[in-house]
């Protein structure tokens, strides 16, 4: 719905002022759901990555020294890159269903095509989560409290728009 005072003023309405159907608005909420999804899972991913890399610093020598074969059985340098290309891939997709959420859906396609589309997002997520590793418990507690704390938050969401 066009204003009166931008219609005077010559401007194109906002995505807040046009009228959206309940379908659309589903797939909207429906997006930001996986997205949010998306977020805990990518940073509970970085946070075993890190905490891998840090083990394997930090036991490393004393490993060489004395327990090789324990350095072995963990194998902290491979925990560390499986969960950092988990973390890496959650978040590429996290920012494929940003854009399509915020800018795609409010494009002139139709709902059926936007259906399809957020279904292949929900199959890709789906995907991810069958072929990575499983984040511990005290990484996805790490990646909760960081995000609670805004990590996942973007400087440009905070701006008031003038």
């Amino acid at each position: 719905m066009v204003t009166i005072f931008q219609l005077m003023d010559n401007q194109q309405p906002t995505t807040a002022e046009i009228p959206v159907s309940k379908t659309k608005n589903e797939i909207i909420k429906e997006s930001k759901r996986i997205e949010e999804s998306l977020l805990y899972s990518s940073r509970g991913h970085f946070a075993a990555s890190h905490f891998w890399s840090n083990f394997h610093l930090l036991i490393g020598i004393p490993m060489v020294i004395a327990l090789a074969g324990v350095m072995t059985f963990l194998n902290p340098n491979e925990k560390c890159s499986v969960h950092l290309n988990a973390g890496n891939n959650y978040d590429s997709l996290m920012n494929k269903i940003r854009i399509f959420w915020s800018i795609d859906c409010w494009r002139d396609e139709s709902e059926q095509v936007l259906t399809e589309r957020l279904k292949y997002f929900s199959e890709q997520k789906d995907k991810l989560n069958q072929s990575c590793p499983q984040i511990p418990r005290w990484a996805y507690v790490i990646a909760r409290k960081g995000i609670t704390n805004g990590e996942g938050d973007y400087k440009a969401d905070k701006e008031k728009s003038n």
